[in-house]
Parts: C-alpha cells; sequence; structure tokens
C-alpha cells in the first residue's frame, strides 16, 4: 500500500504529459456534452428527463461493450474479488451520483447561462473540492497538505465566475443557475478519484466507466419518477437532428478517458487538462453557436482565462514535487 502511494513521482514525464493531454480531450468533451445536454433538455422540455436519457444511452452502451470484450468481463472479475477482499470499498463505486448530478445541471443551466459559464462555473468548485480531496487522501498520490498556492488557485477560481458572471448581476435567477453547477464541479474530483481506484483494481477503464454510469443512472431514474409523478411525462421525444443524442458517448469519453489518466497525472493535473479543455471548448462552442445568453462577452473570456491561471497556481507545488 505504501509503494501504490508513492508511484505517482516515479511516472515518466512523457507518459504524465500524454495523460494530460489526453485529458484536455476529455475536457473538451466535457464542454460539447453540456451544450448537446442543454440543447436536448429545451427540445424535451425536460432538464432531468434529458439527462436521464444522456445518462442512460452510456450506460446502454458500455453495458453491450464491456461484457464482450475480454478486457472487460476480465475486469468485472477483478472488481468482484476486490470488493470481497476489500482493496476496494463499496462507497468508492458510487462517484457515479456526482456524475448524474453534474449531468442534470447541464440540461437545468446550460439553455440560460451557455456553456461558457456553466464551465467556469464547474471549475470553480472542481477546484475547491481537489484542495480537499488531496487533504483527504482520496487520489491516488496519497494525502496532500493544502499549501499557500493552492489556495489562492481556489480563490482566484472563485473570482473567475464572478467576473464572468459580472454582466448579469441584474438577473438574480441566472446567478442562481450558477451555484447549480459550482455544486456539481464540487464533486467532481472525487468522482474522479474514486473512479480512478475502480480503474486501477479493474484493470479496465471501460469497467470503471460502467460503474459509474451504473450509479448515475440509478439516481437520475429516481429523479424522473419523481418529476414524472409531479408533472407528467413528456408529450415526446426530439426526432432529430442525431447528435442530441451523442451526450452520453460523450460522456464514457469523459469519464473513461479520466479514470485511465489519473494514475499517471494525479488528481491535479488531471483537474488542470480537464478544466483547459472545458474553458477552451466551451469558449468555441458558445462563439460558434451561441445560447440564450448570447455569444461571450469580454468578462466571461477573461474569467476563463482567469480560471486558467488560477489553476495553473495551484498546480504548481505538484509539479516541482514530481520533478
Amino acid at each position: 500500500m505504501t509503494q501504490t502511494s508513492t508511484a505517482p513521482p516515479l511516472v515518466p514525464t512523457g507518459r504524465k504529459a500524454g495523460g494530460v493531454g489526453l485529458a484536455v480531450v476529455a475536457g473538451v468533451a466535457l464542454a460539447v456534452q453540456s451544450r448537446i445536454n442543454g440543447e436536448l433538455a429545451v427540445r424535451l422540455a425536460d432538464p432531468i428527463g434529458a439527462a436521464t436519457i444522456s445518462f442512460g444511452s452510456g450506460l446502454l452502451v458500455l453495458a453491450v461493450l464491456v461484457p464482450l470484450l475480454p478486457a472487460g468481463r476480465a475486469g468485472l472479475g477483478h472488481l468482484h474479488t476486490a470488493l470481497r477482499e476489500r482493496r476496494i470499498r463499496p462507497w468508492q463505486c458510487v462517484g457515479g451520483m456526482c456524475g448524474g448530478f453534474l449531468v442534470a445541471t447541464q440540461g437545468l443551466t446550460v439553455p440560460t447561462l451557455g456553456v461558457a459559464v456553466f464551465i467556469v462555473a464547474l471549475v470553480a468548485g472542481q477546484s475547491s473540492s481537489s484542495l480537499l480531496v488531496d487533504r483527504a487522501g482520496a487520489g491516488p498520490a496519497g494525502p496532500q497538505p493544502v499549501t499557500t498556492p493552492r489556495l489562492a488557485g481556489a480563490v482566484l477560481t472563485v473570482c473567475a465566475v464572478l467576473l464572468a458572471v459580472g454582466d448579469r448581476i441584474g438577473h438574480p435567477s441566472a446567478l442562481a443557475l450558477a451555484v447549480l453547477p459550482l455544486l456539481a464541479g464540487l464533486g467532481i474530483a472525487w468522482q474522479q478519484a474514486v473512479n480512478g481506484h475502480v480503474r486501477l483494481v479493474s484493470g479496465s477503464a471501460m469497467v470503471a466507466g460502467l460503474v459509474n454510469f451504473f450509479m448515475g443512472t440509478a439516481v437520475l431514474l429516481v429523479a424522473f419518477v419523481v418529476s414524472v409523478a409531479i408533472g407528467g411525462l413528456p408529450e415526446h421525444l426530439p426526432r432529430g437532428p442525431w447528435w442530441l443524442y451523442v451526450g452520453g458517448t460523450l460522456g464514457i469519453v469523459f469519464i473513461a478517458l479520466g479514470a485511465a489518466v489519473v494514475r499517471y497525472t494525479g488528481v491535479l493535473l488531471l483537474g488542470l487538462g480537464m478544466i483547459a479543455g472545458q474553458v477552451t471548448g466551451a469558449l468555441l462552442v458558445d462563439t460558434i453557436v451561441p445560447a440564450e445568453a448570447g455569444r461571450p462577452g469580454w468578462n466571461t473570456v477573461l474569467g476563463a482565462v482567469l480560471t486558467l491561471v488560477a489553476v495553473a497556481v495551484a498546480v504548481v507545488p505538484a509539479r516541482r514535487r514530481a520533478g
């Protein structure tokens, strides 16, 4: 167990850099997924239903693929053995609940806030929670102190959120909506850490994704049943375009890549790469296909840049220790 906690600093620089590059791809996938799920929620007129469709479609894909692949079947066996031998605890397999909440917030807030503000608020929560995850030792690098640079990075990120939504101070409802992705971000670092543990004991990123999507879908189904009991079923499913239904597949990319590379990058570097991808992808999406909130203003762009600076400040100590 002691060797496992000291392994991350020995990861070759090239492999770590490759892991961060894949984390950037995962972040872009999350930004695009946010717009897709937001659009599906508008056309379905049911954010919880849209989230359930997105997560459920990802679960369906993995439920078919994992048993078909030899590595998937072996991974399920390894996970079962690890649970029985208590090398991993059941609570480490419920990270998907945070993912379910994240997808639900996409449908609830993106149509109004736009992808850029959504991502900046998400990043604020993610940056803050990474401090707690590292302090508690939930990540693969073990317990890490809350240093001044990391704390400064978290504070800067919160300032970035305030800057990004500054032009909406006169719209309290928009500011209130920004709290939801902020809360979703709080769960991301913990989700990435526990999914990484599932990946390690199972030996398969797809198995980690399957567990994640199973738990997230279960939570969303309960929420959907409550929603239907209150407001009834949606009138009909949107018939197109086709890309409305690829949010779950993009979620697989986000979850599987994160679970696969966290053992090489650690939670902080993984978060840095994903945040870079999220911010870049969000600005591009909102610029090319503006949401109800319109194209990003100068304050949103500046807030996104400040977010990148804040995360870079927070990750500097980890880079120095890794060197």
